[in-house]
Parts: C-alpha cells; structure tokens; sequence
C-alpha cells in the first residue's frame, strides 16, 4: 500500500494552482515570524462528486450533508439520497467559509460570475437560435 504524506506551509496561498482546502487548516504562524507545517495524510481520503449540500446544525456544530441531485430543474421526483455527511464546528467552518470564498473568487476573477439560479443560466429552446440564423 502506498501512502501519501504531503507538508503543507501554513501562509495564506496567493498562487492560483494550490488547493484551497490547504487554506482551511491554516493555523497562526507563531510571533517569531517562523512557518509552521502540518504533515497531511491522505490515504484514507474518500473522493465524492454532489451537486447538492444542505447545512443544519446545533448551537455548538454544524452539519453539511451532500448528495447527487440527477434532475437538474423543477422538484425532484425521487428523493435526494444523502451520501455524505461533515460534522464540523464553528470555528472549523469559518475557515472553511473563508477558502471556499478565495477560490470561488479566483475562479470567476479567470472565468466570469458563476450565476447559481439555475433560471438566469439556462435560457428557454424557444428563444435559442441556432448559430447559422445569427449571420
């Protein structure tokens, strides 16, 4: 078995090509000025796709479940099956809140205004064109 041990500087990431995740473990650099680093292992990491969150929680937690949504418009027929489920405190989740955010703006800053209502993304067939009536 291969395991895969990364070491990640605690500073804030300015470059485009680090992971944000990286950001959320950010812990303060200590008064001398000198970096600290946390050993991250991730052997045991689970990749998922979900195109679905919901966020509860408690006054001390909250909770963040994912999901697959296969009906993209309109009220799903099925219901929305759960799979997986992050239990984070508050402080866990501000940082999270704060990468999330930098890489959310570095991406529209290269690619344009991600727009999240599904409504103003997608345009109805009956005002589509096709490319050869534009000309």
């Amino acid at each position: 078995m291969v395991t895969s041990k990364k070491t990640t500087e605690m500073e804030p990431q300015t470059s485009a090509d680090k992971p944000a995740a990286v950001e959320a473990s950010k812990v303060p650099a200590q008064s001398t000025g000198e970096r600290q680093q946390v050993q991250v292992d991730e052997s045991k990491a689970v990749t998922s796709y979900a195109n679905f969150c919901r966020v509860t929680g408690t006054p001390e937690e909250l909770i963040v479940d994912f999901g697959l949504n296969s009906q993209s418009m309109g009220t799903p027929s099925q219901p929305l099956v759960i799979t997986q489920r992050l239990v984070i405190n508050y402080y866990t989740a501000k940082r999270l809140l704060a990468a999330l955010q930098m890489s959310v703006q570095r991406h529209e800053a290269a690619f344009g205004v991600l727009e999240t209502d599904v409504q103003k993304r997608v345009l109805p067939s009956a005002l589509r064109q096709p490319a050869s009536a534009e000309n």
